[in-house]
């Protein structure tokens, strides 16, 4: 069922900002020259990412999101300089930004600019809506939040930087670059679920518990992310909670491998996404989607390094302190929210494809991991041309996931995983870990996996022909390479009876 956004009766994690009645000041007509912003990595360059007999998505040749025309329009431009904003990279130009966002948030098909020639740092903030139709908010140069979490004021949540809430119609994107800031976040002591990251020169890093995601869009319609470069977030990159009808395209997400934490794109209960033509380099899940997602379409993605692309399904229950806003989301840790998954809680995933991806020098290729004790399904999900480059794990489902080895009991319910495609899965493998692996449930067996055109080679050393399955049943439609000779043929005896799934 989708989320009618004149319904949306959420209310996100944190105390909101009440917005006064907004005027309309400090606005002024903008006329964009040629000139343009890169942000503090200098230029980026988007290219074609797969080479394959299939047609991705036409990148739009644009690269900059066009303010409205003056000609028979009332529409406006409000530049943060306008509402005082200094953008010296030091000044705290919060207030001027929330300033601008309340003029702009009035008036129709208006554009908030961030203009090419500054550094803007911002505190954790919520632009909230509703708005007015066609608001654009437009980065052509930097923003940033503070410098780590001794520069973070006490006041703000540390889960969050800049959230956008109950908003329809509108597009963030721009010429310039989100800078995160998160080389201190990720020295952060580690907690109890996450487990070290390799840091350079053979050292270990922690994974960080208290560190915000950087871009949050919740309870929001038909948004559109393109063409804006997000760089060394403290934790997410961008995620979507409570959403429908997400458009990402010609999205840039950089930061180091040993970067723990930030995925780049993450999605739960959120339907209706599309990924397309962008880059991700990261230190950890390059799309994650988690519960509650349904018809998500990704095409021509260049993943790594990192974790691959990942389903995750676990369930969380939300306080009745979030429901009515009273509740930081500091709270408690993300990660650990996924033990929910060990207590027969629901979670639903279905109709998901990735298309010419192109996943390089990662820990995981195309992943579906499940805990034991949930309940649920994840089902019709389809990778199809992704070329794999020195991945360890390049296929892989696991129902028997525990991210803190030796807590975890075993469980007899789980998330039922059916009708899932390999097509045309090509490329090399590190050989430490065999490139195919199907953990599938004890009770409810993996069914309806199929494999098409699956050639995977090593890296390096030998060929690894000795893919892993257990309890896993599908069809290979072609010859593969390794043979997976472990998966198994026809239905299950276990599921002569379905289980109510509840999806």
């Amino acid at each position: 069922m989708g989320i009618p956004c004149a319904v949306l009766a959420f209310c996100i994690a944190i105390a909101f900002l009440l917005l006064s009645p907004r005027g309309v000041y400090g606005r002024s007509h903008f006329h964009k020259g040629k000139q343009s912003h890169r942000g503090r990595s200098g230029g980026r360059t988007m290219e074609s990412q797969v080479g394959s007999p299939s047609v991705p998505p036409t990148a739009d040749t644009s690269t900059v999101i066009s303010p409205p025309s003056d000609e028979g329009s009332d529409s406006c431009i409000f530049d943060v300089r306008s509402f005082g904003a200094v953008g010296d990279g030091s000044t705290d130009d919060t207030e001027a930004f929330r300033s601008a966002w309340k003029a702009a948030c009035e008036v129709e098909s208006a554009t908030l600019l961030v203009p090419a020639d500054g550094v803007f740092m911002l505190t954790s903030t919520i632009f909230s809506g509703p708005c007015q139709p066609g608001l654009v908010f437009q980065v052509d140069g930097v923003i940033m939040p503070p410098d780590g979490p001794n520069c973070w004021p006490k006041k703000d949540s540390k889960r969050q930087w800049l959230v956008f809430y109950e908003l329809e119609g509108m597009t963030l994107g721009g010429e310039g670059t989100v800078e995160g800031n998160g080389e201190e976040w990720w020295k952060l002591p580690s907690f109890a679920f996450r487990p070290p990251f390799q840091g350079p020169n053979g050292s270990t890093l922690p994974g960080t518990c208290d560190s915000p995601a950087l871009i949050r869009f919740f309870m929001s319609c038909n948004v559109t992310v393109r063409d804006l470069r997000i760089e060394n977030s403290p934790q997410f990159h961008i995620k979507f909670d409570g959403c429908e009808g997400v458009h990402i395209e010609g999205l840039s997400i950089n930061s180091p491998a040993f970067s723990p934490n930030t995925d780049g794109v993450h999605i739960e209960n959120t339907r209706s996404v599309a990924i397309y033509n962008s880059m991700i380099s990261n230190g950890d899940d390059c799309i994650s989607i988690g519960p509650g997602c349904a018809d998500v379409d990704i095409q021509n993605v260049t993943c790594g390094p990192g974790h691959g692309i990942r389903y995750w399904n676990y369930h969380r229950e939300i306080p009745s302190s979030i429901l009515s806003g009273t509740a930081n989301l500091g709270e408690n840790c993300w990660n650990s929210i996924g033990s929910l998954g060990m207590h027969n809680s629901q979670a639903c995933v279905s109709n998901v494809t990735v298309r010419n991806a192109v996943i390089r020098n990662s820990d995981n290729g195309v992943r579906i991991k499940t805990w034991q004790g949930g309940m649920g399904a994840v089902s019709g999900i389809s990778f199809d041309t992704v070329y794999m480059e020195n991945v360890r794990n390049c296929i892989i489902i696991d129902q028997y996931y525990c991210s803190n080895k030796g807590v975890c009991s075993n469980q007899s319910s789980a998330v039922y995983v059916s009708g899932v495609s390999y097509s045309n899965i090509k490329g090399t493998y590190d050989v430490r870990s065999p490139p195919v692996h199907f953990a599938c449930s004890d009770t409810l067996p993996c069914t309806n996996i199929t494999m098409v055109e699956v050639e995977l080679l090593p890296h390096e050393g030998e060929l690894v022909d000795n893919p892993f399955c257990w309890n896993a049943y599908g069809a290979m439609q072609t010859a593969t390479i390794p043979p997976i000779d472990c998966l198994q043929d026809g239905q299950p005896e276990a599921l002569r009876e379905m289980p109510n799934l509840g999806c």
